[in-house]
């Protein structure tokens, strides 16, 4: 019998075992996924200062330019980025207190022409970014790891958690910086003809 128990002792000890490796790589990936979303936060915090600094490579007066009538400006960029981060700051704030519900999706050409990005301020835009997006960072920061797994219902995207929307909001800065560079790349081919 004390064989027998000794014998128990040893496949508790090794279950044990397994049981703290499991649950230790569970920690260490959740740990993981934490930092790599502390990474986009504080990426998604730094947007503003990241677009303005990028914005100083261009001449203003050439932020109307398009290469194709189609085509959007740098300037109407500016417009649409405080446009979409204006419908961000509503969806990320439904999936943090509204989890589940719907979101708006929006047509961004049409609000480009028929709200005539062409015409509007630039520097009002970016104010309005650079407040919106400062909120919103600051609301993220604090955010218990419970409510990123909240979700919301896009038309188009369906089904995202905060996660998601953080991955494409933090993405959304970068993205149309890399445009504005392939636009002011065709403004100078074009000056040189």
């Amino acid at each position: 019998m004390t064989n027998n128990l000794g014998t128990y002792a040893l496949i508790l000890q090794a279950q044990a075992r397994q049981m703290i490796t499991v649950v230790s790589l569970i920690f260490r990936g959740v740990q993981k996924m934490t930092q790599s979303r502390q990474e986009k936060i504080q990426s998604y915090g730094r947007a503003y200062t990241t677009l303005v600094e990028a914005l100083r490579q261009f001449p203003p007066e050439m932020w109307q330019f398009k290469a194709a009538t189609e085509d959007w400006s740098i300037h109407e960029l500016i417009i649409h980025i405080a446009d979409s981060e204006a419908n961000s700051y509503g969806r990320g704030r439904k999936a943090i207190v509204e989890p589940g519900s719907t979101v708006m999706a929006y047509d961004e050409a049409q609000w480009a022409k028929t709200l005539r990005y062409h015409e509007q301020s630039t520097a009002d835009a970016l104010e309005l970014f650079k407040w919106l997006r400062h909120n919103t960072y600051q609301l993220l920061r604090n955010q218990p790891e419970s409510v990123w797994a909240h979700t919301i219902e896009h038309p188009e995207n369906g089904t995202m958690t905060l996660d998601d929307w953080l991955d494409v909001y933090e993405r959304h800065i970068p993205e149309h910086i890399s445009q504005m560079e392939r636009i002011f790349a065709a403004w100078k081919a074009q000056s040189i003809i």
